[in-house]
């Protein structure tokens, strides 16, 4: 929470209004990631369960990177915005 706002019980936390989407992307990296490598991410249940665990194991890392990438952008794009760095511990 912020600046000392009391969050109503029907509200979720703001980490919940995040976590949706991030998700939703992280869902999308990872898709991403098996079309690059020739794959159908529909049709992964196909592969043998050595050669599924390893490209889902490598795509687990591509959209963990790729999460980095957007989250330090955000940070960025606040930091120009608000003329000052943000404190990281809310």
């Amino acid at each position: 929470m912020k600046d000392g706002a009391v969050m109503s019980p029907h509200e979720p936390p703001d980490d919940l209004h995040v976590q949706a989407p991030l998700g939703q992307l992280e869902r999308a990296f990872i898709d991403e990631y098996v079309r690059m490598s020739g794959h159908d991410p529909t049709r992964l249940t196909e592969l043998a369960d050595d050669e599924r665990e390893a490209l889902l194991t490598q795509a687990s890392i591509y959209a963990s990177s790729k999460l980095s990438e957007v989250e330090a952008r955000a940070h960025l794009l606040h930091e120009l915005h608000d003329g000052a760095p943000r404190d990281s511990v809310s």
